[in-house]
């Protein structure tokens, strides 16, 4: 029993100084001076986003780039609200600027999917770039990826997310669960292994998108916008993701209000774990749950008397320190250290999180914009 403790933790250990190390290895991108201006296709599937779509266009407006040079793909998926109506009136006050709205008919498992697979055929440029309808974009977004691009000569370019975040332990304990998760994702890139992004902050070629069949193969999970994505054009151009760091491309977006909502978002985001295709992504995914699951699972037989409680807080506090430390990191690049101080309550609380949303998103169902889907 000790031994099984010990491999699971050293694993775990040997696999977060990784990420720590390929998290130093992406080294911040500065903008050259003199950069050649590409043409981009903004692409924004909502749904019911009335509330956030007046300050997602003020966003825009407000981008530093030659106004030639981009345009806004705005997918309606359905909406029910009046997020129609914001669309159509910001259009019919601002019509000097390229904003176009689609209506997705969401034929697939996938209704995101489908309303990129729309927005892309009907763009105007080869480099499209995804966020969401509660997201806001920096004011030097294009101009930063329009000089990354040229530099870098990718196919693919993941960017940074994080939230904006009101002073509750929820919307705390989220920001410290993401920054988590993009720490991951700059180290996985660091590492050339990239195995996560996020839909909110991603661009490609349109041309690449068609080359590896869009999403041909994962329309049936809701989820996987990007990651699936990334890991199509990863497997034809090895060489051809790379990761923009940078503090003038990160988007910023909004936590989940209630407990149960940001449960069915976690579960949306795990359903698709067990149809990665890259093993390095099965891998991270295992020795991630296999750690939190066997925190409590090691507490209950401790509390018993069948394990040593010295092994088990000695495990408690490799991964307690492990985590803290690619947390800070990761907050220090996004300025958001001093949101932290809540890591120690939520440290203890998160192993049962990420268990329960683990399994559930095996065996259960999960609510989103609306709609109930199964795995």
């Amino acid at each position: 029993m000790l031994i099984v403790w010990g491999v699971i933790c050293a694993l775990y250990a040997l696999l977060i100084i990784a990420l720590l190390y390929g998290f130093s290895k992406v080294k911040t991108y500065k903008p050259s001076k003199k950069i050649e201006a590409i043409g981009f296709s903004i692409i924004i599937p909502f749904k019911n986003e009335a509330e956030h779509l007046p300050l997602v266009l003020t966003a825009l407006k407000q981008l530093d780039y030659p106004r030639g040079l981009w345009e806004v793909l705005l997918v309606n998926d359905n909406s029910t609200d009046t997020s129609e109506k914001v669309v159509t009136d910001f259009m019919s006050a601002n019509p000097e600027y390229n904003i176009h709205m689609l209506h997705s008919m969401g034929a697939s498992g996938s209704p995101k999917k489908d309303a990129i697979t729309l927005a892309i055929s009907q763009a105007h440029f080869d480099w499209v770039v995804t966020t969401d309808g509660d997201c806001l974009v920096p004011k030097k977004w294009l101009e930063t990826l329009s000089g990354f691009i040229t530099k870098q000569q990718p196919k693919m370019v993941a960017m940074p997310v994080t939230y904006v975040v009101n002073n509750t332990f929820l919307d705390k304990f989220q920001l410290i669960d993401f920054l988590s998760l993009m720490g991951s994702t700059i180290g996985g890139f660091g590492l050339k292994k990239p195995f996560m992004c996020n839909g909110a902050n991603l661009a490609y070629e349109k041309s690449t998108f068609y080359k590896v069949k869009g999403f041909e193969g994962n329309n049936h999970i809701s989820s996987g916008d990007d990651i699936f994505m990334m890991e199509k054009i990863a497997h034809k151009y090895p060489e051809g993701v790379h990761y923009l760091k940078s503090e003038k491309a990160i988007v910023t977006t909004i936590p989940q209000p209630t407990f149960k909502k940001l449960l069915h978002q976690r579960k949306r985001w795990a359903a698709k774990a067990s149809v990665y295709k890259n093993p390095w992504s099965q891998l991270v995914a295992v020795i991630v749950l296999l750690m939190n699951l066997s925190l409590p699972v090691f507490t209950v037989l401790s509390m018993l008397g069948v394990f040593g409680f010295k092994w088990l807080l000695l495990g408690f506090a490799v991964k307690f320190n492990l985590d803290f430390f690619l947390i800070y990191t990761t907050a220090g690049f996004f300025k958001q250290q001093q949101l932290l101080r809540t890591y120690y309550l939520a440290a203890f609380i998160y192993p049962g999180f990420c268990c329960y949303v683990a399994l559930s998103s095996f065996f259960g169902s999960y609510n989103w914009k609306g709609k109930t889907f199964k795995k």
